[in-house]
This record gives C-alpha cells, sequence and structure tokens, in this order.
C-alpha cells in the first residue's frame, strides 16, 4: 500500500489493535444465557463502552435494550457544522459450535498463516477494532473532520431486535447524516467492497405433536402418525427437488444484475465437498442475494445413541428463511406460516413461533458517501476499482435505520471476506485487511466532509 499520513499512523497502530482485539475475543459474547453467562456480554460492553471513553466520547452509555442485552453508545462531537457520521458494529458473537474442531481456541485470539483466529475477530469484534484504527489515525493527523457516533450492538446474532426497538422509541439517537455499518465485508479478500442489499430474515420454530406418548414402534408402528416422520415430511415440502426454496406464493426467481459469483469461486469458499451438487437454479448471485433460502437450524429428536424403537409423540425444529430484497418480511412471515400449515400432513397437531425476524435492505449506490467511499477505496487499495457486490446475510438494523433516517446515506463494509469464515469453526480475520479498510474508512470520513462542505 502506497504510504501516505493516515495509513502509516495505522500501520504503526496495528501491534495496539492486535492487542485490543486479544482482549475482546476472549469474552465468551454469546446473546444466550441458557449456553454462556450473561456477564460476559457486560463485561465486552464494559470493555467496548471504556475504550470510546479512552478516546473522548461523551455520553457514552450502556442501553439497556428491549431483549435483556445492552448496546454501548457514545458521541465524539466534530467541528462546526460539520455533517455527523455514525459508526456500527457488534460485539456479540455466534457460539464456536465444535470446540474440538477449532485448532486454537476459540476465545484466544491466536496468529496462525499470517492470519488472526478467534471467534468474532472478524464479525463483527474485528469491526469495532477498525471503527478505533480510523479514529485515531485522522485524530493523529489534523483530527476528526465530522461529528461521530458510535453504536456497538449486543445481540444482531441473535435476532432479537433489542437494538431496534431501543432506536424506535429513541429516534433521535442514532440521526446521523450518513451511516457505515461495519458489519459485512469484501467480496474476495484484498477487493474492495461495499455491500448494497442485504436479505431480511425470520426464526419460526415449529412444533408436531401426534401421540399422547411415544408407543413401542412394533406394537403401534405403520398405524400410529409418528410426530418424527410428519415433521420430515413437512421440512421437506420447503424445497423443490433441485433444492430451490418453496414457499407457496413467495417469488423465487428474481435476477440480480451486478457482481457475479463465480461457481468454482463458490465451491472453494464454500467448501463443497468433490462431487457433491449445489442446489437451486440459476447463477450463484441469483441465489445467493436475490432470492429467498431456507434452512432447518435445528431439530428436536432423540439422537442415535440412546434411541429406543420408539414411535415418536413430538418433535419439533428451528426453521431459518432468508427473505430477498423487495419482499417485505412480515409478508414472507405469513406466506410461511400459511404454507406450514397447509403441508402438515396427517392432520398433526402443530405450533409455530415466530422468535425472530428482520427486514431486506437496499441501498442507494448513486448518493455522494458512496462516491466518497470509493475514492478512499482506491487509495487503501491501489490499483482497485471499489465493487459493489449483495450479501445473503442480513442485519436487521439496516431497515430499522433506513426507516427512522430515509435521509441518510448507508455504506456496509466490513472484515467478513470469504476465508474470514463467520459463524463456522477457525474464524479469522486478515490484518492487512484490517489494516486497508482502517485505512478506507478514515479517508471516506476526509471525502466525505470535504464534500459536503463544497
Amino acid at each position: 500500500m502506497s504510504q501516505n499520513p493516515i495509513a502509516e499512523t495505522i500501520a504503526s497502530l496495528m501491534p495496539r489493535a492486535k492487542a485490543e482485539l486479544t482482549e475482546l475475543v476472549a469474552f465468551q459474547s454469546v446473546a444466550d444465557w441458557a449456553q454462556f453467562p450473561k456477564s460476559e456480554s457486560e463485561g465486552a460492553a464494559n470493555w467496548v463502552a471504556d475504550a470510546l471513553r479512552t478516546e473522548g466520547f461523551q455520553d457514552v452509555a450502556l442501553l439497556d435494550t428491549p431483549d435483556g442485552t445492552q448496546s454501548v453508545y457514545g458521541f465524539l462531537p466534530g467541528p462546526e457544522g460539520a455533517p455527523t457520521v455514525l459508526l456500527y458494529a457488534h460485539y456479540d458473537v455466534q457460539p464456536p459450535l465444535d470446540d474440538d474442531a477449532w485448532v486454537s481456541p476459540a476465545f484466544e485470539l491466536t496468529e496462525r498463516d499470517g492470519r488472526w483466529y478467534g471467534r468474532g475477530a472478524a464479525d463483527c469484534k474485528g469491526g469495532f477494532i477498525m471503527h478505533l484504527l480510523a479514529l485515531r489515525a485522522l485524530k493523529a493527523n489534523g483530527g476528526v473532520p465530522v461529528a461521530v457516533k458510535v453504536i456497538v450492538e449486543g445481540s444482531e446474532e441473535q435476532g432479537t431486535g433489542g437494538l431496534q426497538q431501543y432506536a424506535e422509541a429513541h429516534p433521535e439517537l442514532l440521526a446521523a447524516d450518513t451511516i457505515v455499518i461495519g458489519d459485512a465485508g469484501n467480496f474476495r479478500l484484498g477487493l474492495p467492497t461495499v455491500t448494497a442489499t442485504l436479505r431480511g430474515m425470520t426464526l419460526v420454530k415449529v412444533k408436531i405433536d401426534t401421540l399422547g406418548g411415544n408407543l413401542h414402534s412394533g406394537m403401534f408402528g405403520g398405524v400410529a402418525p409418528d410426530a418424527l416422520a410428519a415433521l420430515i415430511r413437512l421440512l421437506d415440502s420447503l424445497r423443490s427437488a433441485d433444492g430451490s426454496t418453496t414457499v407457496d406464493g413467495l417469488a423465487s426467481d428474481a435476477v440480480w444484475e451486478g457482481l457475479q459469483y463465480p461457481e468454482a469461486d463458490f465451491r472453494a469458499d464454500a467448501k463443497v465437498l468433490d462431487g457433491v451438487g449445489l442446489i437451486g437454479e440459476g447463477t450463484i448471485a441469483d441465489r445467493l442475494w436475490a432470492r429467498p433460502a431456507v434452512t432447518v437450524l435445528g431439530i428436536d429428536c432423540p439422537p442415535v445413541i440412546g434411541a429406543t424403537p420408539s414411535v415418536h409423540a413430538s418433535a419439533g425444529a428451528l426453521i431459518s428463511l432468508r427473505v430477498p430484497p423487495g419482499v417485505d418480511t412480515a409478508e414472507a412471515i405469513k406466506l410461511l406460516e400459511a404454507h406450514l400449515i397447509a403441508y402438515t400432513p396427517w392432520q398433526a397437531k402443530l405450533e409455530l413461533e415466530v422468535v425472530g425476524q428482520g427486514q431486506p435492505f437496499q441501498a442507494d449506490t448513486s448518493s455522494p458517501a458512496y462516491a466518497s467511499m470509493a475514492a478512499a477505496m482506491q487509495v487503501a487499495y491501489p490499483g482497485q476499482e471499489m465493487q459493489v457486490s449483495g450479501m445473503g446475510g442480513s442485519i436487521p438494523l439496516c431497515n430499522t435505520l433506513t426507516s427512522l433516517y430515509p435521509e441518510a446515506e448507508m455504506l456496509l463494509i466490513g472484515l467478513s471476506e470469504p476465508e474470514a469464515q463467520i459463524h463456522a469453526v477457525n474464524e479469522s480475520v486478515s490484518p492487512e485487511e484490517l489494516e486497508r479498510l482502517s485505512v478506507a474508512e478514515a479517508l471516506f470520513l476526509v471525502n466525505y466532509a470535504e464534500s459536503k462542505r463544497a
């Protein structure tokens, strides 16, 4: 990277950034108190709040949100008349899944093969460190040219909507001219990218009951309705033979017109086993960014070890539905529920519970903020043009902020490029990507302030 004062400053700050990310990753801040102590999330929240105070932020507060978690807020005043930029990240993380599959402990940041491994290193504790690096570089080179608000969420991964509800109840708190969401990622390592669309999502718990209790499969099997078999048949109705999502009434034929995702690259990124086919039809980009996708996240049923020869009385599942841009999540939920009711076999008793939801998002890429970011990324990534992609994941807060502040511009950047393997075992972050994106964010703030003065 060709050096400029901001880039040189950030390069000098990288050892400190690694030390801080090590401290932050050490908190087991999974916002699910059934799995991890609430004190771990509270510790992470306090760490973030202390970091903001150290950087001179005012009004630093731990916001108690309606879902029982805390979001961290701070405000850094800017020059008179300067625009306000909101910087977002989240400190909560996904559970580590299989501890034994991690090469190094999930909550110990470990350097290996040029990357830093640990849960949350990229998604999204590293995103908060990125914000800190950008602001520190600006302070060391003439000052931060904009007013800055920072909000760091405590339950983004759970999809329980605490921060969205808090923001709706306090609409003045996060108001800004531009919002930078630091929870996305480059399309490819080293390829500067902003994310312009996100799929929405819903989580639905399904429970099927058929009998007053389990029965001997020899005495009753073949006639008594098996709840587990009913659940399997119901879940299978959500996919066609080629694996495409099939929720009655929910369109699944949209086309993505922008940056494409070569199949060979996707297979490598997703670590698809040799000889195993992909599911669905259309381009990879169509399926990932423009169409709905249903996933069975878990099933409640007896494990193989210890299973008895029984016809099962009850079975349950947790279903995720990703909702494409242009579709209202509330309408998608109605269609999903109607589909599940219609396809439940044998008049089995069905219970449905919506446990999380968020709207899809589509940004205005023609806004001045995008031009400012494109110029910044050209400096941070010499010889590379900024790309615009979609993302199959969901950040429910985006639509809340868009609704509250319709005039605000919004950009999504971050550290979750494919090699980061977020949500999987052995999540990692590229320190070079962290450095470059911190440079890009700092230069963006400079460019954006200048554009507003022009």
